[in-house]
């Protein structure tokens, strides 16, 4: 073998140095996988020793941890380069995270960081897969929330993979590795993480991964991933120094984000792609492009396209305080609770307004609000070829009952006297005194209520209600459209949309909404139809200054 194909990083050898085999049996070396004996020492000795071999010969090595149930106890592992811990499967490898012993430590299973360890982009781990096993946190309790107390904690790594992982009910985040170099998240599915976090804590996530370490580019693909139920976002990258770059190289393929706070998010970096995902029944939105970060910097020049964003009981997508670009294209945006897509100012992040976001191609129907909703001043915004139909669901009027018709449970309320509109509630908050809850759904006489908070049990703040005790539900807002301005909307182009309402009860009363607070400057409003809505067709409030105005069909069918 020639000298030049070989890394000149470490010391080269040829046969690995004694002591280091590179393929353990965990059982061979300490590891019990009883369940009832700690493993934990018996991993980090061995991680050690596997971890020295690689350093001195530059042979990866692999852990092989057979089936078996593995307690990891009051202490995290400290991880080295070149080791890899392979299992037998998820449902066969487990590795039961506690801290009976130790509440002050947060026990990830393994860990390497900045702060405790000093690492960095010399000081990195290199060349190593975590695959086939299972994680489970829930064996972990703290008095206060420790955005340590993951399942997988490494920062600065080079090529890393993950692969095949359950990871469920950990404290914060469950795959929380930061600053990944040349590597591959595939296949990992995280349910109920960031169990210990309020939900605007640090971490928190499914997935969480932490960027702008390495410089302005960073390439990692996330693929074939399932979240379900975290805490805060089910994926989400986060730029952690607001004085860093935004980085480029990052990619989300084929994912699926439910019943997470967030589903998908960016929160600081530039050219996020994002594809054929799913993103429903997310509390607050199903993607979010937004300063709430650690850095309070907002994603930008991302393109999502061809996914679906389906009963997200807030917004399908939301960009808070993005200085923009951002494509998105090809999209489903249906059924969610609150606006299609929304604009809108956050009160921190980037001050300016959102400049050449693109809306090219999606379908944005059955919203509970507006279909589009421009609530920050925005300027060349392209928005064509859209079909924007039947949105401001949130029709139902006023409502409330008490008495022998009315009945509670943890996550529904039933009027049997009442006769609501399908999903006319949908996105309101019921309230029963100083209890509250979101109405995710309903039907004529069951109200269906969105969890409290991801992986909860109940949509109520307090406890459930007693029967009979009096609810009210509010007034839907007036005036529902298909594309609401009510911002500065400045050198924009809307060619070439169709936007109205085939149902027989309509809903979507406006097929184009400029608000007395949004104004249309040099803007470009060519080849619409806004015909077919409940009211009108075009309501200004604030005429339009400038631009262009025409081929536009306007008249009620």
């Amino acid at each position: 073998m020639s000298s030049r194909g070989l890394s000149t990083a470490v010391p080269q050898r040829l046969t690995p140095v004694a002591g280091a085999p590179l393929w353990c049996d965990a059982r061979e070396f300490g590891l019990a996988g009883d369940g009832v004996t700690n493993d934990q020492p018996a991993l980090s000795a061995l991680v050690d020793r596997l971890g020295d071999g690689y350093a001195a010969d530059g042979r990866a090595r692999v852990i092989h941890c057979p089936p078996g149930i593995y307690s990891i106890r009051d202490a995290g592992t400290v991880w080295r380069s070149g080791v890899s811990l392979i299992g037998a499967g998820p449902a066969a490898t487990r590795f039961l995270l506690s801290n009976e012993g130790n509440r002050a430590e947060p026990v990830p299973l393994a860990y390497w960081t900045v702060l405790q360890h000093g690492a960095g982009p010399q000081r990195h781990i290199a060349d190593c897969t975590f695959a086939d096993f299972e994680i489970d946190g829930s064996g972990v309790g703290q008095v206060g929330y420790q955005y340590l107390a993951k399942g997988l904690g490494i920062q600065y790594m080079v090529r890393a993979v993950f692969r095949n992982l359950y990871i469920h009910h950990t404290g914060a985040s469950g795959l929380g590795c930061d600053f990944l170099q040349d590597s591959l998240i595939d296949g990992v599915v995280a349910v109920g993480c960031g169990r210990l976090d309020n939900g605007e804590q640090m971490g928190g996530a499914g997935i969480g991964i932490g960027v702008g370490g390495w410089g302005d580019v960073e390439r990692l693909t996330i693929a074939n991933c399932t979240t379900v139920g975290n805490g805060t976002n089910g994926i989400f990258l986060e730029l952690q120094k607001e004085w860093w770059t935004p980085p480029r190289g990052y990619r989300i393929v084929g994912c699926h984000s439910q019943a997470n706070r967030f589903g998908i998010s960016d929160w600081g970096t530039d050219g996020l792609i994002v594809s054929a995902c799913t993103m429903t029944d997310n509390l607050e939105a199903g993607f979010d492009v937004s300063a709430n970060g650690t850095a309070g910097v907002a994603g930008r020049g991302g393109l999502l396209a061809d996914c679906v964003l389906d009963r997200n009981v807030g917004d399908g997508i939301s960009m808070g305080n993005s200085p923009g670009p951002y494509t998105i294209r090809g999209n489903r945006i249906s059924r969610n609770g609150g606006y299609g897509y929304h604009e809108h100012d956050l009160g921190h992040g980037f001050g300016g307004p959102a400049a050449d976001v693109v809306l090219d191609g999606n379908e944005i129907w059955e919203n509970g609000l507006d279909g589009i909703r421009v609530d920050r001043p925005m300027t060349d915004a392209t928005v064509v070829n859209n079909r924007i139909r039947n949105n401001g669901r949130r029709c139902a009027p006023a409502a409330s009952g008490s008495g022998e018709s009315v009945r509670y449970g943890h996550r529904k309320l039933v009027d049997s006297a009442a006769d609501w509109p399908h999903d006319g509630h949908r996105g309101k908050v019921v309230r029963v005194g100083t209890r509250a809850a979101v109405v995710a759904a309903n039907t004529g006489t069951e109200l269906t209520l969105a969890e409290v908070r991801p992986d909860a049990v109940t949509g109520w703040n307090e406890d459930t209600p007693p029967p009979g005790a009096r609810y009210e539900l509010p007034d839907p807002p007036p005036v529902r459209a298909g594309l609401t301005v009510n911002a500065a909307f400045d050198a924009a182009t809307v060619r070439a949309n169709r936007i109205w309402d085939h149902r027989d009860e309509q809903t979507q009363t406006y097929g184009l909404w400029v608000t007395g607070q949004g104004s249309c400057l040099s803007c470009r409003v060519e080849e619409n139809d806004f015909a077919g809505n409940a009211e009108e067709a075009v309501r200004l409030d604030t005429p339009p200054v400038g631009g262009h105005w025409q081929r536009n069909h306007q008249e009620v069918d």
